[in-house]
């Protein structure tokens, strides 16, 4: 897989706790890690609302609570770091 060197601006608490965690391990590797963690969790999303927006389509209106439904599962099932980040369901 290429790799590429970039210049990141991060909070300084989480790096220090990052570094704490992977100890003698790249740095760069928990990033990555991270960065993957959260564009698994952007593409369940826009899979849920792909998925509303066809429900709506299909059965206008969608079933009564399934945005609120589907907003709780996203919540329950993101990460707690990246809980606030924007989402678009419902």
């Amino acid at each position: 897989m290429a790799k590429e060197k970039v210049t990141l601006t991060l909070n300084a608490e989480r790096l220090a706790a990052l570094r704490a965690q992977v100890g003698n391990r790249s740095l760069s590797a928990g990033v990555d890690a991270a960065i993957a963690a959260y564009l698994d969790r952007l593409m369940h999303q826009a899979a849920v609302d792909e998925w509303l927006a066809q429900m709506q389509a299909d059965q206008d209106p969608a079933p009564p609570g399934t945005a609120d439904w589907a907003t709780r599962l996203i919540d329950e099932w993101q990460p707690e770091a990246t809980q606030g980040a924007p989402r678009r369901a419902g």
